[in-house]
């Protein structure tokens, strides 16, 4: 791979206790997070965290709930909290959403666009939902995208593929992974 291009910040998509259950291989993304979430903070780069969360009066998932999902994500249960082995640090970004893609009706472009950031390294919550929906919007707000595809975890795989495809259709280098990531970053601090 080669290097990332523009400065780059990792975004943690909805690695949520609520989400956990419902992926399929929870344990092996959350590694791989984990070790993107590791290399970050040694390279220094922005870290955010979005976390999906809805009212508890519901009056905010809008269509969400026309299609498999039930009610999730209510504000003030465990299932928001984001996963322990993640938690945020002093000086790292949180962004809370309503919608699946993590630009939508939020201020994570004027965050980015703060930090000076052109290329996001994509790593959490559903591939085949929040995941590829802000990968979509990234790609309409000109960013690069690089996804973790080993830590990104999905519905179904089958869903999860699909996704990962759809994002690649839209940026060819778009799938790495954790490995890669990780090279990268210690070779841009000088390991």
């Amino acid at each position: 791979m080669e290097r990332l291009p523009g400065k780059a910040a990792l975004l943690i998509i909805d690695a949520q206790e609520g989400f956990l259950p419902a992926v399929f291989e929870a344990p092996a993304a959350m590694r791989g997070i984990e070790r993107l979430l590791t290399a970050a903070r040694k390279a220094k780069l922005p870290v955010i965290f979005t976390q999906e969360m809805h009212r508890k009066e519901g009056v905010d998932f809008g269509r969400e709930l026309d299609g498999s999902e039930g009610v999730h994500c209510l504000e003030g249960t465990e299932d928001v909290e984001i996963a322990a082995a993640l938690r945020p640090l002093d000086g790292e970004y949180r962004v809370v959403k309503r919608r699946y893609s993590c630009f939508f009706a939020t201020d994570l472009d004027l965050l980015l666009r703060g930090l000076n950031v052109q290329t996001l390294i994509v790593c959490g919550f559903l591939t085949d939902v929040c995941v590829h929906y802000t990968c979509v919007d990234a790609h309409q707000h000109d960013y690069y995208v690089r996804v973790a595809v080993d830590a990104v975890s999905g519905s179904t795989p089958e869903a999860h593929e699909a996704s990962l495809r759809a994002i690649q259709y839209l940026q060819s280098a778009a799938p790495t992974n954790a490995d890669e990531i990780e090279a990268l970053l210690g070779a841009a601090i000088g390991r």
